[in-house]
């Protein structure tokens, strides 16, 4: 198998990616604390919120895939696109590909993720793909535990010791700059909306602010300030962190390409 190009030529299928990559990214980024969380529990929710992600990630890849190929594209099935693109290729929003961080950097990522994702999954339920719509139907039930499990643990760790305080701010401070990106459209989003796909993401500022102005004021940890910059990786512009990610993600099959069980 070799490399394969984006999924660029149909909006509705890079629509889908840029979503499908986003799970995608953050689900390994979760996986990576498999063994190390802080308590037996922790392991075994955080694994489980990656499987949940990874789900979601694998239906709409196939979808994407799917709909290259009745846009007269090659087809390209959930294998290939997670594990055949380059890290240009991919269109996942630059706050999924951080590093891991501490214990409270992953709570306030999964919050503000999840805070994001909740609202979008809600309104593709009624997306006019009849497939999309039956992903959005499960997966909003699984973010919504996603939302109060890490809601919970910003509340105990924000509201709590001074350490746990004083992380929890420091995770805020380093992820702020990252949100702006969320709600950043385009004529993807315009071409997704019109047709019925699915929402401008600029639509979902509005639920994302209100949601999480209530788990900061529980916790009792100030807003940071919004920052201008937006950054691009929906346009394949990434991070630094990504390249050393995917190397990690797609090492079996770039150790033996076209490998299969």
């Amino acid at each position: 198998m070799t490399k394969v190009s984006n999924v660029v030529d149909d909006a509705g299928a890079q629509y889908l990616l840029r979503l499908g990559d986003a799970c995608l990214v953050l689900s390994h980024r979760l996986s990576e604390w498999c063994g190390h969380a802080p308590m037996l529990e922790e392991d075994l929710a955080l694994g489980n919120i990656a499987l949940d992600l990874l789900g979601q990630a694998r239906a709409l890849l196939t979808r994407a895939g799917q709909l290259q190929a009745q846009a007269g594209g090659p087809a390209l099935d959930e294998d290939q696109l997670a594990y055949l693109r380059e890290e240009r290729h991919f269109l996942n929003p630059v706050l999924m590909e951080l590093p891991r961080g501490d214990f409270a950097f992953t709570q306030t990522r999964n919050l503000m993720v999840a805070c994001w994702l909740l609202p979008l999954w809600d309104r593709l339920r009624a997306s006019s793909d009849a497939e999309v719509a039956a992903i959005a139907g499960k997966a909003v039930k699984e973010v919504q535990y996603h939302q109060q499990h890490a809601a919970d643990w910003v509340v105990r760790l924000g509201d709590g010791t001074e350490e746990s305080t004083r992380r929890m701010q420091a995770a805020l401070a380093q992820l702020w700059p990252y949100v702006g990106e969320l709600f950043a459209s385009d004529d993807i989003d315009a071409a997704a909306q019109a047709s019925g796909l699915g929402p401008s993401w600029a639509e979902l500022r509005d639920d994302w602010d209100s949601a999480m102005a209530a788990v900061l004021a529980e916790a009792k940890l100030p807003r940071p300030q919004d920052t201008p910059h937006v950054y691009a990786g929906r346009r394949g512009v990434h991070s630094e962190h990504m390249g050393h990610m995917l190397s990690t993600m797609q090492m079996l099959q770039r150790t033996y390409p076209g490998g299969v069980w």
